[in-house]
């Protein structure tokens, strides 16, 4: 380690805020816990859930196939508990290019010694690794949001309850990262619903998301909610959004009543819990919520522009209406990591639009710059994963 930056406010090199919007004093103490060598470093949960969406082909590239997506959450959680050596299981499901992002995950937890606890959510097939149960494994997978019915409403209301535990219970801070593949379409979904103005800005994992297809499933999807007075966001998860999503917003509902940051590690997923627990929320307490969370996301996500001739990037532009739509300061970063000096095509492949997140791994890299450690370092940690996972036999599951 060879930086040791003392507030989120001194950068290490290469991150930048992705928000202009002045912090608030709490959020500042909040923020500064993260990059504080005196604080406990956060316990890491990585969420796994499933939903049918995934199944449309060509939505998703985390898998080149819907088949191939159906174990992608099993085995990046796999890479991610057992590194890149270990011979696996579940074998990480063939991409276009590049490689998982939890590749970067895994570097970031050795670097720091922190221990992942993962929680499976209506998966495929159940883990064959130590879990977290939230529900019943036999939940299933979530519908795709085009019908209009991905869960039930029962369902919605144990996961929301459950998660609120979870939160009200925190004595550390905590990252939250996830893995759902078709996530990015849920996302869109629940920030279109929630009244957001935000049809352009969601990515996704391919090098140029099948945005025409994202926003059809939406619509036919948005199309078969009754239209009530208001918009109520436990229905709204209901119809269309994952299990992740009703998890995650309960715990941000939670952390209102813990003095624990949050730190959620992705880019438009966790924009959209943030948005769905501010919708929740009585409006004198959303800047307190948003005072206690964090969005950490990789420098390759914060730079695509989805549409051309803009000035800000999509993800900043998103961000910039989910403040204006709650009236609310958000704090979110973008970490330094960048891969054009890596030796390896497949992580080089990030910086030309290929991946860009996932697993944590921009708010995993972010954590890692605020407690020291350089770029440099991560990005021959990275290159040295990829040789260990060649040699374990990965090779025909990234691209050549």
């Amino acid at each position: 380690m060879d930086w040791s930056p003392s507030t989120p406010s001194d950068p290490p090199f290469g991150v930048r805020r992705l928000t202009g919007s002045p912090a608030t004093v709490q959020a500042t103490r909040f923020a500064s816990l993260w990059s504080d060598p005196a604080q406990p470093l956060p316990d890491l949960l990585l969420v796994l859930a499933s939903t049918r969406t995934a199944e449309q082909p060509g939505i998703s590239a985390a898998g080149c196939t819907p088949a191939a997506r159906r174990t992608t959450a099993l085995a990046d959680a796999e890479l991610l508990l057992r590194g890149p050596s270990v011979p696996p299981l579940w074998c990480l499901p063939p991409l276009p290019a590049g490689v998982s992002p939890a590749l970067i995950s895994w570097v970031v937890c050795q670097q720091l010694g922190l221990d992942p606890q993962i929680a499976a959510l209506g998966l495929p097939m159940p883990p064959q690794f130590p879990h977290l149960r939230f529900e019943d494994p036999a939940s299933g997978l979530a519908g795709c949001v085009s019908s209009g019915h991905a869960m039930q409403p029962k369902r919605v209301q144990q996961l929301l309850d459950r998660g609120r535990r979870l939160g009200e219970r925190l004595r550390r801070p905590l990252l939250l990262a996830e893995c759902v593949p078709g996530g990015t379409t849920t996302a869109l979904a629940v920030l279109t619903g929630l009244g957001l103005p935000v049809q352009a800005l969601v990515s996704g994992s391919a090098l140029h998301p099948p945005m025409a297809l994202k926003q059809q499933l939406v619509s036919e999807g948005l199309s078969r909610l009754p239209a009530p007075p208001s918009i109520d966001a436990q229905a709204l998860l209901a119809a269309v959004g994952d299990p992740f999503q009703a998890l995650a917003t309960g715990l941000l509902l939670g952390v209102l009543d813990a003095d624990q940051p949050v730190l959620l590690a992705g880019g438009s997923q966790m924009a959209a819990v943030l948005a769905l627990a501010l919708h929740a929320v009585p409006v004198e307490r959303r800047q307190q919520l948003c005072d206690r969370v964090l969005i950490g996301t990789t420098a390759w996500l914060a730079a695509e522009r989805l549409q051309a001739g803009t000035s800000d990037s999509s993800l900043i532009t998103l961000l910039s209406n989910v403040e204006q739509h709650y009236s609310v300061s958000l704090q979110a970063y973008a970490a330094g990591l960048r891969f054009s000096a890596s030796r390896h095509a497949r992580l080089r492949d990030f910086e030309q639009g290929h991946v860009k997140e996932g697993v944590g791994a921009g708010g995993l890299a972010l954590l890692a710059q605020w407690r020291g450690v350089s770029v440099d370092t991560l990005v021959q940690s990275c290159d040295r994963a990829v040789d260990q996972l060649l040699a374990a036999g990965h090779a025909g599951t990234v691209a050549p």
